[in-house]
């Protein structure tokens, strides 16, 4: 009786599609405490450097209060050096920070 070979069926293999983001370390912008500019002003920045609403604005602003620093945003590496510059341009004391994974 001959022996015929079975064949197995080949996966099929689909490979992740990986966003730039998911590949790229994220980068933080982390803003500190001050004692020379106001509550009201802190969260007027925040909404006109990111868009965000009054609420989202000054709970980030109350974080800093109480804290002593707020995340406020993990982007790309040129995304986080641009917001960084735009808060530093309203005179708050930001930094960026690499994302730990």
């Amino acid at each position: 009786m001959p022996v015929t070979p079975e064949t197995l069926p080949t996966p099929t293999v689909t490979p992740q599609e990986e966003t730039r983001d998911a590949l790229e370390p994220g980068y933080l912008v982390v803003v500190w405490n001050d004692p020379v500019n106001l509550m009201v002003y802190v969260v007027h920045v925040f909404q006109r450097v990111f868009g965000w609403d009054r609420k989202k604005a000054e709970r980030h602003m109350l974080e800093v209060h109480e804290k002593g620093k707020s995340v406020l945003i993990r982007e790309s590496y040129e995304q986080a050096e641009s917001h960084v510059h735009q808060l530093l341009s309203y005179s708050l004391q930001a930094t960026l920070e690499r994302d730990s994974p």
